[in-house]
């Protein structure tokens, strides 16, 4: 099929449609991820009422599965569905997910919905959610990346990629801020309703724009001309054997380590014992195993040109896990410190706006019958399981400075939470024009630095973000007080600029280096770095409650960030080498 582009054209006529595409499934995906920790802890408007330790567990396995699923979509795009319909199939399971987690609503209709009904439809939808973002995630992004695989392209392809990430997080930043509306206006389930349309939009979109996108689509691989486990029992040459091999050979035994992972820690060291902070965190990190062993027996088996690239994003790989795994903590510990630590009282001049606007959250003053909190900020709850009340005012005011505490009863009006997981998006589109212009400068002058020189930067810079947070930490005498929400906007805004040069440049290498049958695969073994760090996210997040000065706790991420940095400036040379040989930077 021909190129529908030309080379008068900076970028294929298809990235507009992906943009959008992509926007409108960003939209659905953070509207609901901007909502989900607050859900399940809430104790007041309808939410689940979950302990704090465990929806951050619950927070970071959803995020890690999401970005671990993509390894099978993406491997089924390039052996058996093609992209395009893989997009398709993904976009609609979402769909369907973020709808299910809207079902409590149907109370409001007369419908009775138990506490066992709210519950399952809430697994059920999850799973579709994972499951459909396996299928969707690498499959518009291999799209994309073979859109600009042509001369005429490709040497905008990181251009291409940070105008991408731009769609995604203007997504991101309008997710939160429907969210708030839909919540504050009307419930929970309003809000999760919106993020399922929200997705089909996206496809509708995406279905206008397919003229233009069916040329980065190519025939699924033929699984008998390039078997991925060759020389493996059953590997002989069917049309089913690659697909037969990787359900064997990798999902079999990661179900079953998985098992071992949930299982083993308590038969061997008692009930209840566990080697990381919970049940699903050993059966996360035990599944993982057998799928890291078939990314290296792709090394291991690659003929010998492919070697050296694959190896290099292997590595690429294993170092973004320590990124993620600070990163998404946006969704549990600096939500857990905007909700808790900040002041979030509306200025008076924007009030009346941000009411009309239902972007704020209202907070009477006057004694009442609230949840009561231990000194960590965690819902009491008494023998019975049950969320223990008392006569007193909103856990809000507990940490307001003295002479801002309202004696009169008034209502406060807030900052909905929600609305600070738009700063990072809103960065974002900030940042990414003076990102993309400062790299074309340096460009003209040939003094741009690798894509591996870009993710090594960008782990320092987002070493750096975790000091604002313990300036942030001391700022509040440990909490004592509430601070101000610019240091949250400051950390957000110092780490952005560490995610613009490591997320979209890590997409633009795997497009770079991968051999062509293995682009989406290699795509899924990115998202599956992803997955890792995700779920070591709410490990870390986890970790909050036993740090007695908070300070601590970002000083750690900060650790383990600039250990991270050190590891990829120490192979960067043989990075470029690699980047050298295939004739790309």
């Amino acid at each position: 099929m021909s190129q529908t582009v030309n080379t008068s054209r900076k970028h294929p006529k298809g990235l507009p449609y992906l943009f959008f595409t992509e926007m409108w499934e960003r939209f659905g995906y953070y509207l609901m991820l901007g909502i989900f920790v607050l859900y399940m802890i809430d104790v007041e408007k309808g939410g689940l009422a979950i302990r704090d330790k465990v929806s951050y567990d619950i927070f970071g396995t959803f995020i890690a599965i999401t970005y671990l699923t993509p390894f099978l979509g993406g491997f089924l795009a390039d052996k058996q569905l093609g992209y395009i319909k893989s997009v398709y199939i993904g976009g609609a399971l979402m769909g369907l997910g973020y709808l299910g987690l809207g079902l409590p609503g149907l109370e409001y209709f007369g419908v009775e919905m138990t506490e066992g009904i709210v519950m399952t439809s809430f697994w059920i939808s999850v799973f579709l959610i994972v499951v459909g973002n396996g299928f969707f995630k690498p499959s518009i992004s291999t799209l994309l990346g073979n859109l600009y695989s042509t001369p005429e392209f490709k040497d905008r392809k990181d251009w291409g990629y940070n105008l991408f990430y731009m769609g995604i997080n203007i997504g991101a930043l309008l997710g939160p801020i429907f969210a708030a509306f839909m919540r504050n206006k009307y419930n929970w389930s309003a809000s999760f309703a919106t993020a399922g349309i929200g997705m089909f939009v996206g496809l509708v979109v995406f279905s206008f724009g397919l003229k233009h996108i069916r040329s980065g689509e190519r025939q699924p691989s033929k699984p008998d001309s390039d078997s991925l486990l060759e020389g493996l029992p059953g590997a002989e040459h069917k049309e089913d054997s690659s697909i037969r091999q990787v359900l064997g050979y990798v999902f079999l035994p990661a179900m079953i380590a998985g098992l071992l992972g949930w299982f083993l820690p308590g038969m061997l060291f008692g009930e209840g014992t566990t080697l990381m902070d919970s049940q699903s965190t050993d059966a996360f990190l035990f599944a993982a195993v057998p799928v890291i062993i078939f990314y290296v027996s792709l090394w291991a088996k690659a003929k010998e040109s492919e070697k050296r690239p694959i190896a290099a994003l292997l590595a690429v790989f294993a170092i973004s896990i320590v990124f993620w795994a600070v990163f998404k903590q946006n969704g549990t510990a600096l939500t857990n410190w905007g909700k808790y630590f900040t002041d979030r009282e509306v200025p008076a001049a924007i009030e009346p706006l941000a009411r009309t606007l239902y972007q704020v959250e209202e907070m009477p003053s006057a004694p009442a019958m609230v949840a009561q909190y231990d000194e960590q900020f965690r819902a009491a709850k008494g023998e019975d399981g049950e969320v223990v009340r008392a006569m007193s005012q909103n856990i809000y005011f507990r940490n307001l400075p003295p002479d801002r505490v309202p004696t009169d009863g008034r209502t406060v009006y807030l900052t909905s939470t929600e609305l600070f997981q738009s700063i990072n998006p809103i960065w974002v589109v900030l940042l990414t024009p003076a990102v993309v212009g400062f790299f074309a400068w340096l460009r003209r002058r040939k003094k741009e630095p690798t894509t591996p020189t870009k993710i090594a930067l960008g782990l320092v810079i987002s070493g750096l973000s975790t000091l604002v947070m313990v300036g942030a930490v001391y700022a509040s005498s440990n909490g004592a007080m509430k601070v101000s929400p610019w240091w949250l906007v400051g950390t957000y805004g110092v780490i952005t600029v560490g995610e613009l040069l490591l997320s979209p440049m890590g997409l633009s290498l795997v497009s770079k280096l991968s051999p062509p049958r293995l682009t989406a695969l290699m795509m899924g073994g990115f998202f599956l770095s992803t997955a890792i760090g995700n779920k070591m996210s709410g490990v870390l997040a986890g970790m909050w409650y036993g740090y007695e000065n908070k300070a601590n706790f970002f000083l750690v991420n900060c650790l383990l960030l600039l250990a991270a940095a050190g590891m990829a400036f120490a192979i960067l040379k043989w990075l470029n080498r690699v980047m050298a040989e295939k004739n790309i930077r």
